[in-house]
């Protein structure tokens, strides 16, 4: 066999594996306030000589919506949920379409979770076919789909939910949050000889004003078959590098409540955005950070601060306002 014919051979073998590969377990989210839009999952496919990143599986379209197109994955059946979904269709129209023209006729091996805004409201649907291997199943909410295949059994995806229901911060800390849930030996039941969750896992969100195919927050990797690392452990030091969800409230509880009546105007912003506090005396620590958590600005400032935005770049912004007593944290919108 020639160099050439070999080396087209080889890339359609590969691909023929990833797309029998029953991709496992993922969860699609909306966030309405910020419009941003994330996806996160974990498979045990090893990936290393695939023409894959690692998150194939899912893609989001900025201000729009999400899709999970796994189970038996094919290119073209992603393509014509992303096609679709920019036609218009809603959720449930999407899932009725493309279970109605699968490439191969043959929607039984397939899985889908679909979330996107329809006339301001965050919707979902989800399919999940008969044939994919067990355990299998999804689970709705109004503005997140959470799907999965070939799993340990149902708890895998319960405890997704619970985690991300439960998580406090943005849209990102909720769907670590929902991937630590499924971090349990054997969670894509193929991995469990491997004494792992999986062998690949992906998280990412996209800020209204993103670009599809770019979303300003993603971090992934992949591991070797029988690696003896934890991608979701692994994914989570690398959240860490870039993302902090959790504020030690040690002696806030009884104060805190008092920052609920701070004003922030305008939000969304352009030129400015003016801040006031209920109670005069305090001093504040005040940080920005921007979408990949950076911070842009720090200063300190008692009762009243305008910020000066109007050369911000358009998208989220995390603002943060603390002293030894207080802790408040709210996302601003500059556009």
């Amino acid at each position: 066999m020639g160099i050439i014919k070999k080396s087209i051979f080889l890339f359609l073998l590969i691909n023929i594996k990833v797309a029998k590969a029953q991709d496992t377990f993922s969860i699609l989210a909306f966030d309405s306030i910020t419009r941003e839009v994330g996806a996160a999952g974990a498979s045990c496919v090893d990936l290393f000589g695939t023409p894959y990143f690692n998150d194939f599986i899912t893609e989001i379209i900025p201000n729009v919506g999400a899709i999970a197109t796994q189970a038996a994955y094919l290119p073209g059946n992603q393509v014509n949920a992303r096609n679709e979904m920019l036609s218009g269709d809603n959720p449930t129209q999407l899932i009725s379409w493309l279970s109605t023209n699968d490439i191969q006729s043959n929607p039984s091996i397939r899985q889908y979770g679909v979330v996107r805004m329809v006339q301001g409201t965050a919707q979902s649907a989800a399919f999940t076919g008969t044939a994919c291997s067990d355990y299998k199943g999804h689970i709705l909410g109004p503005n997140y789909s959470i799907q999965g295949n070939i799993l340990l059994g149902k708890q895998v995806l319960d405890s997704m939910e619970a985690g991300f229901k439960r998580a406090k911060g943005d849209l990102a800390c909720k769907l670590m949050a929902a991937m630590r849930g499924a971090k349990m030996v054997g969670a894509d039941s193929r991995c469990a000889p491997y004494g792992s969750s999986s062998l690949f896992a992906f998280l990412k969100v996209s800020a209204p004003s993103d670009t599809f195919g770019l979303p300003s927050f993603l971090i992934s990797l992949r591991t070797h078959t029988n690696s003896g690392i934890e991608p979701i452990d692994s994914l989570q030091l690398l959240f860490n590098v870039a993302r902090t969800c959790t504020v030690n409230t040690t002696g806030l509880n009884k104060t805190n409540t008092d920052l609920d009546q701070v004003s922030v105007f305008p939000v969304p912003s352009s030129q400015s955005i003016e801040i006031k506090l209920p109670n005069k005396t305090d001093v504040f620590q005040l940080r920005v950070y921007n979408a990949h958590h950076t911070a842009i600005y720090q200063s300190n400032f008692q009762s009243e601060l305008k910020l000066n935005t109007e050369h911000w770049d358009k998208g989220i912004y995390v603002m943060e306002m603390r002293n030894k007593d207080h802790f408040y944290r709210k996302k601003i919108i500059i556009n």
